[in-house]
């Protein structure tokens, strides 16, 4: 009796799994953006220039063996201007897609100064540790997950055309992430590089608030055509001399308040 009810149970496992792989459909995801959290003490004023967060919305389409996660664009520019008439700050949506496929093949495309890149790499698998914390979004009991991420924010030339150059020697930012997925989901899926769980990424916490990505909703169907389609109109090149390119466009343009990351 013992063996027929492992055997029960070993088939519903692999008829789970089986379901799970077999899934598609598209999960829209909302991020929220903290603008002031890295504003300086220095240039505090900017803070009455910007709204305190920007919230986007991005998509992503998913089947058994491919992913594309790209942003929903709803307004070209959003434009923010000072109370008393002063300087005026202009938003504009990049339209960026990254394609992974189950190979561990990423290809993200990006658009600098009018043109498009392809950048080619490959998934990194991050550290996760796991915790024992449960909630539900967006229908799903999700479990939690996190890790500590450190990265070296790189040289900058601080100061435009004719000013004195001021160089910004690299910086390290230590940054904690945190996770929730789902396993009634397919594995290795999630926004942007946060896709190596055994299970569907449905949000991501980075700093406690300072950027948040939340699924607002998940519909399992059948994807349309071109829905889901690995990029190919672009400049093909790698994460090393794309971050050149922005290095290089950030001295052009005096590089004032910018930071790179990836």
């Amino acid at each position: 009796m013992k063996k027929v009810i492992l055997l029960v149970g070993i088939l519903v496992s692999v008829a789970a799994i089986h379901v799970v792989m077999g899934q598609t459909g598209v999960i829209l995801y909302e991020q929220k953006v903290n603008m002031h959290r890295n504003i300086p003490a220095e240039r505090e004023a900017m803070k009455a220039m910007i709204p305190e967060f920007r919230t986007t919305k991005q998509q992503l389409f998913f089947n058994e063996a491919e992913a594309l996660y790209k942003t929903v664009i709803e307004d070209e520019e959003e434009q923010f201007s000072s109370g008393n008439g002063g300087m005026r700050m202009v938003f504009r949506m990049p339209n960026t897609e990254m394609y992974m496929h189950s190979s561990g093949k990423i290809i993200s495309k990006q658009e600098l100064m009018g043109k498009n890149y392809l950048i080619v790499d490959s998934v990194q698998m991050s550290p996760w540790k796991f915790g024992d914390q449960v909630k539900t979004i967006a229908g799903y009991e999700c479990r939690m997950a996190y890790y500590t991420r450190t990265d070296t924010i790189p040289t900058m030339v601080i100061g435009g055309p004719g000013a004195t150059e001021q160089k910004r020697e690299p910086q390290v930012r230590t940054s904690e992430i945190t996770a929730w997925y789902t396993d009634k989901i397919r594995p290795f899926l999630g926004p942007e590089r946060y896709n190596t769980l055994p299970g569907a990424v449905l949000a991501i916490d980075i700093n406690n608030g300072e950027r948040v990505i939340v699924a607002k909703t998940v519909e399992l169907r059948e994807l349309k055509k071109n829905e889901l389609k690995e990029p190919t109109n672009g400049i093909k090149t790698t994460q090393a001399e794309f971050r050149k390119l922005m290095e290089e466009q950030m001295k052009q343009m005096g590089g004032r308040g910018m930071t790179i990351r990836n």
